[in-house]
């Protein structure tokens, strides 16, 4: 049986180790493929080690064969995030069960609303509208137009975690792709995923990541796996970590700055004249922090604005995310485990068109598809720039030079 696992693994701690054993156990797994987003995050954050360290971190610690959600999917929203993870676990034809954390113990409630999302029913729709209306966020407005249609006010616990959202669309997309793989959610332990408490063996990786920060490496060993630790202390001696998304504000205020309304416009979560509003933030702010508390508001949620800050930073645009939802992604091996190289032999075997790279530089020298040309483009930009924000040396190309794990 083949587990998949979609993942930031940023960094490597107990709670996804504890995810993954338990998952391994409920589905009566065998082999794991963990599809992981790269050097940014979901939330417009920079990912504090790059993405084949936590491709190394992932294979040590229980997964077989790793594998890159491109940078579009990635630093997308909850919907695009879980729509790209899905297709490609869907495209494998190996995966039997895809395994999720959340909040809540049973999957039925996530499913009842996944459903819900999934259908649109007229009533919900108006419901949604009205909220809108009052000026709202989407994802308030969303959430208020579900607990209208289901009549229930215990659906605002399940719609207040950000790992419950994930949940709710991967199972929206399972429904989308008609995929046969079978859901399974199990229960998060220990603190919440924005949580700065340490309690246990297991915190957040919020809260690992304030730790290293701030140079607590005695309360990190607590938290990560000893071979995370390991390798966090190696990154960490060589400079090659990105402590927060504030390394790259000169260059994000740089763009903004220098684009034209319109290109502000053109970034995806920009709408109904939040352009101006940009555009005068940016003008006159020098900080990432001040331009976040001048745009956020009711409507637009400190989220959103700091991924329409990463649209910046990685030059995404509109048509870039459109082109992302209509493609089916290549399959980008990060690295793998013996057990790994045999999942991707019978990967070829199950579906002998699936695009599985191994090479991007034979990649891009032989594949026709401009969408997924301009999918790997974007990550290699994304690669390219990450590296800036090193603390130590910043090496350009890796997505050329680095060798699979």
């Amino acid at each position: 049986m083949v587990l998949g696992i979609i993942a930031e693994y940023n960094p490597f701690h107990n709670g996804h180790l504890y995810h993954i054993l338990k998952s391994k156990e409920k589905a009566n797994a065998n082999e794991v493929v963990a599809v992981i987003g790269g050097n940014f995050t979901q939330r417009g954050e920079a990912s504090y080690i790059d993405k084949w360290v936590k491709a190394e971190m992932a294979l040590k610690n229980g997964v077989d064969l790793v594998l890159e959600l491109p940078t579009l999917y990635a630093v997308s929203s909850a919907e695009n995030f879980a729509d790209g993870a899905i297709k490609i676990l869907n495209s494998l034809k190996i995966v039997d069960t895809l395994s999720f954390g959340s909040e809540v113990e049973e999957i039925q409630k996530l499913n009842i609303i996944a459903n819900l999302l999934y259908n649109e029913p007229k009533e919900f729709k108006e419901f949604l509208d009205e909220s809108l209306k009052n000026g709202v966020s989407f994802p308030k407005a969303r959430e208020e137009a579900i607990i209208k249609y289901l009549k229930d006010e215990s659906y605002a616990e399940v719609l207040s975690s950000p790992n419950n959202i994930l949940g709710i669309e991967y199972l929206k997309a399972i429904k989308k792709h008609r995929s046969k793989i079978k859901p399974l959610c199990i229960k998060r332990k220990g603190a919440g995923h924005l949580n700065l408490d340490y309690t246990g063996e297991i915190a957040s990786a919020t809260a690992v990541r304030h730790l290293l920060n701030t140079n607590r490496m005695n309360d990190v060993k607590t938290y990560v796996t000893p071979t995370s630790y390991t390798i966090l202390n190696e990154e960490l001696k060589e400079g090659r970590i990105v402590r927060h998304i504030s390394q790259f504000e000169n260059i994000m205020m740089y763009n903004l700055r220098t684009m034209s309304l319109e290109e502000i416009a053109n970034l995806p979560d920009v709408s109904e004249g939040l352009e101006n509003l940009i555009k005068k933030a940016a003008d006159s702010c020098n900080t990432i922090e001040e331009f976040i508390n001048i745009t956020s508001s009711k409507r637009y949620t400190q989220t959103r604005i700091k991924r329409i800050l990463l649209y910046s930073l990685l030059r995404i645009t509109k048509k870039d995310i459109a082109v992302s939802k209509k493609s089916t992604p290549y399959i980008r091996v990060l690295g793998c485990n013996n057990k790994g190289k045999d999942m991707l032999s019978r990967i070829s075997k199950a579906n002998p068109k699936i695009n599985i790279v191994t090479s991007v530089k034979k990649f891009m020298d032989n594949n026709t598809n401009k969408n997924l040309k301009l999918l790997m483009n974007k990550d290699i930009l994304a690669t390219n720039i990450y590296t800036l924000g090193f603390m130590g040396n910043s090496v350009s190309n890796l997505d050329y030079t680095k060798k699979i794990i």
